[in-house]
């Protein structure tokens, strides 16, 4: 067994280790780094300390500590409030509100998870209001995440547009926003339809649980409940997803504060700054967030202790063990490997199988900080796009983003109701397979196949 081969049987049991149990991957994927680089590697400690992402830990600092901000201050609620009122009695324009929300955040930079974090509780708490199914919100809510996702200023973006540089085709950055955010605004769609038509069907069955269809019926001031569950069994009876109609209490008013418009405008400045004028994602956010820590202090301790510190470990430790398996020429075998398939077109259908797999059980950014090295040669592929090859592979690591194994679906879970944990973990895990199998085809058909760029 070489070197190599046991370096990356290392990382897919950091991985596994830290999907089954408690303990955070990218924490035994650092230690590990130290452990297989000196050992096997022989490389130097200092080389392994070189190997931490810098650039990438000021990102996720700085990105996570400004969403946190803004959560603490109550925008996000004014945010929300603006939504609520404006989609009134028409229940249609509740999930496409959340998702541009989630997608607009996303796209200023919020990480991924962040994002879900903020607005998942307010997306099912409206969609229980309007009559919608909570997984029908959730996955709306992970595909406007991930809409949004591949934006130049968000983590995920800037991996991926390391991705489109190292290939020669920077220029192409706006169109691997608007490819993603394309795609999953469709699936959202498809998805949204498809458990609202469950539901319904559900609701048509068992007329004796559900005195009237929540899911096709518009907002109801009529006090009352009516549970739909979505494996068809009786609302109540445990481990089901609802579809919930209830009282439509007045809508509480979210007040505008000056410290409310002043984030509002930090977030356009965060926009402005990172895309006009070129500026580090992670110095302008964390510039934003000390101004509006200067003016209310009293932000800063909830919002420090609200930044997802794990997943900040978790991404950063997985990817200095990519560098530490760069350093020590392991990612040279894989790309050898995935090349001696003889076909640029196949290694990237087999790569954008692999990374989905790879990031229903681990970090979709830590997935492509993985994957990165050998995207890149595929890319370079005369007979292939890069911005077809990329897109491909950004869609196929994020769409699995719903997994209850990651973090976007452990945020899901989180947020639902604590009766619908069981039927919520199973009914993620079946749409995760769902992509794995589908999408990673699809889009190599569509990005690669067609040269679609």
């Amino acid at each position: 067994m070489t070197p190599s081969l046991i370096a990356f049987l290392v990382l897919i049991g950091a991985f596994a280790w830290g999907s089954f149990t408690k303990v955070n991957a990218g924490l035994i994927a650092l230690v590990a780094a130290f452990v297989v680089g000196t050992t096997l590697a022989g490389l130097p400690i200092a080389d392994v300390i070189g190997a931490f992402p810098s650039g990438l830990f000021f990102i996720l600092v700085g990105a996570t500590l400004l969403f946190a901000i803004v959560r603490v201050n109550g925008t996000i609620d004014l945010m929300a409030y603006w939504c609520e009122r404006l989609a009134g009695d028409r229940r249609l324009l509740v999930p496409v509100l959340m998702f541009l929300l989630t997608a607009l955040l996303a796209s200023a930079g919020a990480f991924t998870p962040a994002a879900i974090a903020i607005v998942a509780p307010v997306a099912l708490a409206l969609g229980a209001r309007f009559g919608i199914s909570a997984l029908a919100m959730g996955l709306v809510v992970v595909q406007g995440a991930n809409a949004g996702a591949f934006s130049p200023v968000n983590p995920f973006g800037v991996l991926s547009n390391q991705m489109l540089d190292s290939a020669g085709a920077s220029s192409d950055s706006w169109k691997l926003y608007l490819y993603c955010f394309l795609f999953n605004a469709l699936l959202a769609v498809l998805a949204y339809a498809l458990i609202q038509t469950i539901v319904k069907r559900r609701a048509s069955k068992h007329p004796a649980d559900s005195s009237a269809d929540p899911a096709a019926t518009s907002r109801d001031d009529t006090p009352g409940q009516d549970g739909l569950d979505v494996d068809g069994g009786a609302a109540g009876s445990g481990g089901t997803l609802t579809a919930t109609r209830t009282t439509a209490d007045p809508i509480t008013r979210v007040d505008v504060t000056p410290m409310r418009v002043i984030t509002l405008l930090g977030l356009v400045a965060l926009l402005v700054l990172t895309t006009v004028f070129a500026i580090d994602v992670g110095v302008a956010s964390l510039t934003i967030a000390l101004i509006l820590i200067a003016i209310n202090s009293g932000v800063q301790k909830p919002a420090v202790e609200a930044m997802p510190w794990s997943a900040i470990i978790l991404v950063t430790g997985i990817v200095t063990y990519v560098g530490m398996l760069e350093a020590m020429g392991a990612l040279d075998e894989l790309q050898a490997g995935i090349e001696s398939l003889g076909n640029g077109s196949i290694a990237a259908l087999v790569t954008g199988y692999v990374v989905a797999l790879v990031s229903a059980f681990a970090s979709t950014t830590g997935t492509l900080g993985v994957i990165s090295p050998v995207v890149t040669p595929i890319a370079l592929d005369p007979l292939l796009t890069p911005i077809g090859v990329v897109t491909a592979i950004s869609i196929s690591s994020s769409v699995v983003d719903v997994s209850p194994m990651s973090t976007s679906g452990a945020l899901l879970m989180a947020s639902a109701q604590p009766k619908d944990e069981r039927m919520f973990f199973r009914a993620l895990l079946l749409w995760a397979i769902a992509m794995i199998g589908i999408v990673p085809v699809a889009v190599w058909f569509f990005f690669v196949q067609l040269g679609i760029g």
